[in-house]
């Protein structure tokens, strides 16, 4: 199974750039940039990697993005993600990146996403990885902060599929940016939403009905209602699933009560991802591994696992019908 895992192609969907900077990148930066961190070592944050919720991890979060201050320090940051994301065979990623915590910062959108950019464009020339990109607002800042950003936006259009919306969930519905979402469209960007992680039932529909999202991010909590459960399944929308961070941050006590096994069997289109994979204790393979050893998830769950990130992926359909093929012929050569 490990070998399967390690294998198979595979998208991944829910993945914060700035959340996979990991401890030495971080120090590297900040002694390139000149900046002091309040940890003595590599290993002494790593020891403070121990959340109680989500917020308690974001204060850790937006304190290390500090040192991301030039375009090199944007790039470097994508680059290490995506040479670890090739290693795993992952074929396409989907990419969130938070640029108000930059921007609030000085630091000019343009650094942000051009930095970012170059470094999905050498990896699709050098891995044949593709990519695409969904800035997300913040969701503990103001509607009319989140406006500010999407009119950042505008000029890098071609370079970004969506947009998105994260932050810490608890007290921030979905509806106080329904505005900034419609807006969006009328941009012709597609919508996704973190939703149901840490949040009630009530934020997913609220990002159905009011964000009209093509996609949940997290989810799990969509259980708690049947109804809802019954709508996700039936419109097809994709739940982008993290195992490791929800663990982590105590959505679940362990992996082995962890729901994807029964959304999946639901006929939900459940996909695995790795959400701050420095931060949680592991990328996408590392996420599968843990899943398939917990829940006890045999190959066909594996491979419809696979189906479902290029199925909920925001391809053209001869780009995703490639990689259904790659998959299939994976799959094929797996079961002879």
């Amino acid at each position: 199974m490990k070998q399967l895992i390690n294998a198979i192609p595979k998208a991944e969907l829910h993945i914060h750039i700035e959340g996979a900077l990991e401890p030495e990148l971080m120090f590297q930066l900040a002694r390139r940039n000149d900046l002091q961190l309040r940890f003595d070592s590599v290993d002494a944050l790593r020891h403070a990697y121990h959340f109680s919720d989500l917020q308690s991890f974001l204060d850790l979060y937006y304190e290390g993005i500090r040192v991301l201050l030039t375009e090199d320090d944007f790039f470097d940051l994508t680059w290490a993600y995506l040479k670890r994301a090739h290693a795993d065979h992952v074929r396409h990623c989907e990419l969130f990146f938070d640029p108000q915590s930059h921007t609030m910062r000085g630091i000019p959108f343009s650094i942000v996403i051009n930095g970012i950019h170059r470094a999905l464009e050498r990896a699709e020339t050098q891995f044949n990885l593709t990519s695409r990109l969904i800035p997300c607002f913040l969701r503990h800042l103001t509607a009319e902060e989140a406006m500010v950003t999407l009119q950042q936006l505008l000029p890098y259009r071609q370079w970004i599929v969506a947009v998105g919306l994260d932050s810490s969930e608890r007290g921030h519905p979905p509806e106080q940016f329904a505005a900034v979402f419609e807006r969006a469209r009328e941009e012709g960007f597609l919508t996704v939403a973190h939703a149901g992680e840490e949040g009630p039932p009530d934020y997913i529909w609220q990002a159905l009905e009011q964000l009209k999202v093509s996609r949940i991010d997290h989810g799990v909590r969509a259980d708690e209602d049947p109804l809802l459960l019954e709508q996700l399944k039936r419109l097809r929308i994709p739940l982008t699933v993290c195992p490791l961070s929800n663990v982590r941050l105590k959505v679940f006590k362990t992996m082995a009560e962890h729901n994807l096994k029964q959304l999946l069997e639901y006929g939900l289109c459940v996909t695995v991802n790795s959400d701050d994979p420095a931060y949680f204790g592991g990328y996408i393979n590392d996420n599968f591994l843990a899943l398939q050893q917990a829940l006890e998830l045999d190959r066909q769950a594996i491979f419809q696992l696979a189906r479902n990130s290029f199925e909920a992926a925001f391809l053209s359909n001869s780009e995703r019908q490639r990689l259904l093929n790659e998959l299939d012929q994976f799959i094929g050569r797996a079961v002879s």
